[in-house]
């Protein structure tokens, strides 16, 4: 494993723990050139998964895009790392759950705010008005309106 300080190819693993309910190992490993110190994740490959883009382009699965979109919408919310890794975690594996090779980039996008509305609405509402592209003031408040409907039920 290559340091990602100074690149030497050499490190031992300092530490070793399950991660992601055991789907995953988690390595703490220390360069043997520099002495780093850093994180490495083992997991087992799946098959790829293509999603296919709203201009019907395909491109390979990446869970890392859809972290960089709850981090922007949960900004400077009571969201952790954490819970946004977890939704990430449940939105792959309902993805995967399906047990097609491709999936629409319109599935995903409802499948992370059905995980958002339960985590923070306001979060939820940020990314589903990028997601859903609002044109207008009304597109907005019909979605409030949903959502504090939803909250008189229960």
């Amino acid at each position: 494993m290559q340091c990602p300080r100074c690149h030497y190819s050499g490190s031992r693993v300092v530490d070793s723990r399950p991660a992601d309910d055991n789907r995953a190992i988690r390595r703490r490993r220390e360069c043997e050139d520099c002495g780093f110190r850093f994180t490495t994740f083992e997991r087992i490959e799946v098959s790829p998964l293509l999603v296919v883009k709203k201009n019907g382009a395909r491109e390979e699965f990446n869970r890392e895009k859809i972290l960089r979109g709850l981090v922007r919408s949960a900004e400077k919310r009571p969201v952790s790392m954490d819970q946004m890794e977890q939704v990430v975690e449940k939105v792959e594996n309902r993805i995967r759950s399906i047990g097609e090779n491709e999936v629409s980039t319109n599935l995903i996008g409802e499948f992370v705010m059905e995980e958002l509305v339960n985590l923070d609405e306001i979060a939820y509402i940020r990314f589903a008005s990028v997601y859903r592209q609002f044109k207008d003031m009304s597109v907005f408040l019909k979605e409030l309106q949903e959502i504090i409907d939803k909250e008189q039920v229960d």
